[in-house]
């Protein structure tokens, strides 16, 4: 939900500053930190902005959305409020507050706030979708219904609106009416995993479980990264009897996620049950370290120390257990039992009698001794109830919240057409994210020279995954500025502050250092080909502002996959860049990567990138070349034949198209089976 609001929120902020050129200028590049995700940088942007002119209501909305990224509810309502203070009419304010208020539990304040924007926007969808989200999450159901009944009237074919809905009557236990709306939604959307995923849990509670499953087996294909879709299709394996494969379903949430503690425990569980109880011990070992409060870990960590010999560690794990359940009857007799074992017959008999005496005085209050439920043999997460400590865990009800209440997402499906992101560009840079499956380490040889003669403080890289900047590396960042500005006077100087500079986000100042690079050596192939990319970024940022307006939330980088066999027609003639400006722009950026190929015909990353700049004007031939001389240099290359894919598969080329996508996943870009599926579907 976060991420597609930011960047709507983001997008809609096209409002006039009124402010002198130094000010336009920082806020201008605060947003741009701010839409390629860096968001503590994008704060200290705006922090000087408000410090030079305290009375501009924008950079305090800027900062408000940076903040909801970085989950500072309670500073993001603070910075709204002072927006709204100075421009009460800023309706992306109201929309902000709202969702600030609204993670914070403040349902009515939030509520308030969106019907303040809905008064300058009467059918905004968004605004509408979250009053009735907050209507739900404070249990008024029938504020909620009448909400979504304004908003099936003015947006009726929404998918996600249905889903919200479904969800809604979920919650309230009318599996049957939650079933109708998640079956409207995948008509409307048959290519979303959640609508699956929430279908399932229906299915489930229905006791279809071969239904459940089929619907959790389509989640996983249209979504192999998301865990609860594997945790919910094993606690359904489960209940199918199949051992095996719900074992399966938790070790892959435990690949990805190693501290995935939902399915730490319920494969503690199932190995308990088939008795591998060192290995379940090591389980439980670890929900523990994470989670030194979770009592039901302690309990059957307990049991199985207890099986396995270790008396003295059982009974320490069953009095923590007491100590916090001290009316747990069971408790006491395994601990009796253990004690027994190490010979502590006085302790063993204590035990015993606390746990009758216990006992005696619930049955005369009246009180069940087992407070457990009779039925199934599952809980939520949340639910601590002692008794349960044998029982499955289901997907946390709070992380299946954060999938039923979404926004719109990128990558919905209209008509035939399937949109999805290209792999994005490389860039040379010091830093980039972890991924866990694309275990890959690029090279070339240029650059490993150049990293050789040590002539900036840190080593190159080759990414395409970009890591935003913490708040010691942005100090670390504007001191270098200043210390290469101090004393600049050779290529390499102004090739470091330009790597600074686009670090930064400051694209103006890291072109202008690139171009000083090439004017004094131009033969600097890296200036060249970092030139293009921030060229590129400024250009993306851009047509994201264009795009937003034209096509309702498509990417400047997301292409519309043609689903039929024959190519369209005219679709390299389709230029999404419109006005002179942009197209000079672009000759630009082809420029530069026709001279990095000139210089190092073997630098494969120039033809990537010169691909996704021909597929962003549909020009999808003359992109489908530049992959090509990519994969003829590197067969192994993943993301040009994962671009290339797409690219045929925009002009219609499905088979083609699907066999790039199949050597894509096979090297390691998991997300191309998803598509594969979605298109042979159709």
């Amino acid at each position: 939900m976060k991420k597609a609001i930011i960047l709507f929120l983001i997008q809609l902020c096209l409002l006039p500053l009124q402010a002198q050129i130094n000010t336009d200028r920082v806020i201008a590049i605060g947003r741009n930190a701010l839409y390629f995700e860096d968001y503590v940088l994008s704060i200290q942007y705006f922090n000087q902005v408000i410090k030079s002119k305290p009375w501009l209501a924008e950079p305090y909305f800027y900062r408000a959305v940076a903040k909801i990224s970085l989950d500072d509810y309670q500073g993001a309502e603070e910075d709204c409020s002072l927006c709204l203070e100075r421009n009460p009419f800023l309706v992306q304010a109201y929309f902000a507050r709202g969702i600030a208020r609204q993670n914070q539990d403040n349902f009515d304040g939030a509520i308030e706030d969106y019907n303040k924007g809905l008064e300058f926007r009467v059918e905004d969808r968004q605004m509408l979708v979250n009053k009735a989200v907050a209507f739900i999450q404070k249990k008024d159901y029938d504020g909620a219904a009448e909400v979504f009944e304004e908003l099936m009237s003015v947006h009726p074919k929404h998918a996600m609106n249905y889903m919200t809905r479904g969800a809604m009557y979920l919650e309230k236990g009318d599996t049957l009416l939650a079933l109708e709306d998640y079956n409207h939604s995948i008509e409307l959307d048959p290519y979303y995993a959640p609508a699956y995923g929430n279908r399932a849990i229906v299915l489930y509670r229905m006791n279809d479980m071969r239904a459940a499953l089929s619907d959790l087996n389509e989640a996983i294909r249209l979504n192999t990264r998301e865990n609860g879709y594997y945790i919910n299709r094993g606690l359904v394996r489960f209940q199918m009897n199949d051992l095996r494969g719900a074992m399966a379903d938790y070790d892959q949430v435990v690949s990805f996620d190693s501290r995935n503690l939902i399915a730490r425990f319920n494969r503690g569980l199932l190995r308990a049950q088939v008795g591998d109880n060192n290995r379940a011990i090591e389980d439980f070992d670890v929900v523990i370290e994470e989670e030194p409060d979770n009592h039901m870990a302690y309990y059957n960590r307990a049991i199985l120390r207890d099986l396995t010999g270790d008396h003295y560690g059982a009974v320490q794990d069953f009095t923590t257990v007491l100590d916090a359940y001290p009316d747990f009857i069971p408790g006491y007799y395994s601990r009796s039992d253990a004690k027994r074992k190490m010979r502590d017959d006085a302790g063993a008999d204590r035990d015993a009698w606390t746990a009758f005496e216990t006992e005696e005085r619930l049955k005369k209050g009246r009180q069940s001794p087992s407070a457990g439920d009779a039925d199934g043999n599952t809980r939520e997460q949340s639910d601590k109830n002692i008794n349960k400590f044998n029982r499955l865990v289901v997907y946390d009800k709070e992380e299946e919240q954060k999938t039923k209440y979404q926004s719109d997402v990128r990558g919905r499906v209209q008509d035939r057409n399937v949109r999805v992101d290209l792999e994005p560009q490389f860039i040379l840079t010091y830093y980039e994210k972890p991924d866990p499956v694309k275990k890959i380490v690029y090279y070339d040889r240029m650059i490993e020279d150049y990293n050789e003669r040590l002539l900036l403080s840190r080593k190159l890289r080759l990414t395409n995954e970009e890591a935003p900047l913490a708040q010691g590396q942005i100090e670390e960042h504007f001191a270098s500025i200043d210390k290469y500005s101090a004393e600049i006077e050779s290529a390499d100087a102004y090739f470091g502050r330009a790597l600074d500079y686009t670090l930064v986000q400051d694209f103006a100042e890291a072109i202008n250092d690139y171009t000083h690079v090439v004017e004094a050596a131009p033969s600097f192939t890296m200036a060249y080909f970092n030139r293009a990319v921030v060229r590129y970024k400024q250009l993306e940022y851009t047509l994201s502002q264009q795009t937003f307006n034209e096509q309702d939330e498509a990417s400047p980088m997301s292409l519309n996959l043609n689903t039929q066999r024959t190519a369209p027609t005219n679709a390299s003639n389709d230029l999404t860049l419109k006005d002179n400006k942009r197209a000079y722009e672009h000759e630009l950026i082809i420029r530069d990567y026709d001279m990095v190929v000139r210089l190092n015909p073997g630098f494969i990353y120039a033809y990537f990138n010169r691909g996704n700049l021909f597929c962003a004007q549909r020009d999808f031939r003359a992109a489908i070349q530049d992959y090509n001389e990519a994969i003829l240099r590197d067969p192994g290359f993943a993301e040009a034949y994962f671009n290339r894919g797409l690219a045929r598969l925009s002009q219609g080329d499905a088979n083609r198209g699907i066999a790039d996508l199949s050597k894509a996943g096979e090297l390691g870009i998991v997300n191309a089976y998803s598509i594969i599926k979605r298109m042979s579907n159709n």
